[in-house]
């Protein structure tokens, strides 16, 4: 999983770095994909159950799953770009946040909220750790920030295939199970600022908040060692 991880820790670098004001989401997909494809690698997303593009390209009050298009990016625009690759029969999986030129400072705080969830969710991760901790961990950080979590979409173990069991709860829940060793997932908590209600649009893919609040979105691909975690899109 090393080599998909880090192609496309190094895809989502590229992308992130050609956001800008005028830049559009089909651009970024454009140069991602023939990045990943040079490196002799597949981007996981391209026709998964039939998504059109290489990457997901989420814009403001879309929750995930934004399709890149000629839509141009504008100066207070936040976006996740959301990057897959499959190399040598594994997937590797990241995503992270992006302002475009100035954003206000709520823009900012819901970004840096994000991140830190993610983070700390990373760092409470280890062999025998109930995986609800995940969840419990971002919940009580989050709460007295006064975001909502999306719960429509999880977390989920990642390897020889782009989504398999665990699935990984970013909001307190009851779920069995503890992380072992060898145990590769993602966690990709969605923060918003309003409701955390997500409706999809008629292509099937957009998930846009119900209120039109702004959502922010951080994901890694971790795997549990023997004496605790390694992130591989880090």
């Amino acid at each position: 999983m090393r080599p998909a991880s880090r192609i496309a820790r190094d895809a989502l670098a590229l992308g992130g770095s050609m956001v800008r004001a005028g830049t559009t989401t089909e651009a970024i997909d454009n140069a991602i994909h023939k990045y990943i494809i040079s490196q002799g690698a597949y981007p996981s997303c391209l026709n998964y159950m039939g998504f059109p593009k290489s990457v997901c390209t989420s814009i403001n009050n879309v929750i995930a799953h934004g399709i890149p298009d000629a839509r141009e990016l504008v100066t207070g625009d936040i976006i996740n770009i959301d990057v897959t690759v499959y190399k040598d029969g594994f997937h590797g999986d990241t995503s992270a946040m992006f302002g475009v030129g100035k954003v206000d400072s709520l823009g900012v705080e819901l970004m840096d909220a994000t991140r830190e969830s993610l983070e700390l969710a990373i760092d409470m991760c280890g062999p025998g750790v109930p995986i609800l901790r995940i969840g419990e961990t971002i919940e009580s950080f989050v709460g007295p920030l006064g975001y909502s979590i999306s719960t429509q979409l999880t977390g989920h173990g990642v390897g020889r295939s782009f989504h398999q069991n665990p699935l990984i709860y970013h909001h307190a829940n009851e779920d069995p199970g503890e992380m072992l060793p060898g145990m590769a997932f993602t966690i990709e908590p969605i923060l918003c600022q309003g409701v955390p209600d997500g409706i999809q649009w008629p292509d099937g893919w957009t998930i846009v908040t119900e209120d039109g609040g702004r959502s922010a979105q951080f994901e890694h691909t971790i795997v549990i060692t023997e004496t605790g975690v390694d992130v591989l899109t880090a």
